[in-house]
């Protein structure tokens, strides 16, 4: 017991972690689509991470699947608002960052 309950906390903070660069990101990156990019990648990593821990400690396999499905439709959700974002800023001519 004591194993999953440390198994589960490290994947806990490993998804924390995760979400916290995220954060970072969103504040220093320069543009949209970085933005865009970085949140969308450390929000499904850090998510997943976090759904993982919380699957070690489950008790019942159908709480496991549920834990996956929100996992699985948080993933679908995020790359489709991503790329209605990024496509409407194209549309309104926001250019991408470029370092000179």
């Amino acid at each position: 017991m004591i194993l999953s309950e440390g198994v589960s906390l490290f994947f806990i903070l490993t998804g924390l972690l995760f979400f916290l660069s995220g954060t970072i990101g969103l504040y220093r990156f320069p543009d949209i689509y970085t933005r865009l990019h970085v949140l969308t990648k450390a929000d499904n990593v850090g998510l997943g991470f976090i759904i993982i821990g919380l699957c070690v400690t489950a008790d019942n396999i159908f709480i496991i699947l549920k834990l996956l499905m929100i996992w699985f439709l948080v993933l679908l959700a995020s790359s489709v608002c991503s790329h209605l974002i990024a496509r409407t800023a194209r549309t309104k001519k926001i250019e991408p960052w470029i370092q000179l």
